[in-house]
């Protein structure tokens, strides 16, 4: 059996307010305890900043921030998802990690267009996954970020080259 086929139906979930996401693992490279954060100045409030990887340069969202909900404070519990996107790596800041599950495919219902203005977060939500008597709104990374939040590294990595 391929390795890919056993990520298949996997999604990582994760709470943001009161509400838990799924986010396909496929996506996911690494989940890290909260770090210490360098801000950029001037960039999109929901943009933490900048965090090094085993020294790779990476920003950072917050997701809670990204859904237009209230800020919280991150504790021992918080959590930084690093995601692959378009080849470039990501860190969504989660209020905690909820668990792995699997969700087959008949389970997962497309995304209900209503109140999609009334809920910022359900504009980055392409699927509903039903889990048990539990639903997860399962997220499209695509959706989650935008190329200006991704392209916040290269500047800071081309500053760097350039300082040495």
């Amino acid at each position: 059996m391929v390795e890919h086929d056993t990520q298949k139906d996997k999604y990582v979930t994760f709470k943001a307010g009161s509400e838990y996401f799924g986010l396909k693992i496929e996506y996911v490279n690494d989940i890290i305890v909260s770090q210490e954060i360098t801000e950029i100045p001037e960039s999109e409030d929901y943009i933490k900043g900048l965090i090094n990887l085993r020294g790779k340069i990476i920003p950072v969202i917050d997701v809670r921030l990204r859904f237009q909900m209230e800020p919280f404070e991150y504790n021992d519990r918080t959590c930084i998802i690093v995601i692959n996107y378009r080849d470039n790596v990501v860190g969504l800041i989660v209020e905690n990690i909820a668990e792995v599950v699997e969700i087959q495919e008949e389970n997962i219902l497309p995304s209900p267009s209503i109140n999609k203005t009334d809920r910022p977060q359900n504009n980055f939500v392409y699927a509903i996954g039903k889990v048990g008597d539990q639903v997860k709104l399962l997220l499209d990374p695509n959706k989650l970020l935008n190329d200006e939040d991704i392209s916040a590294p290269d500047q800071a990595n081309e500053l760097k080259m350039n300082e040495d």
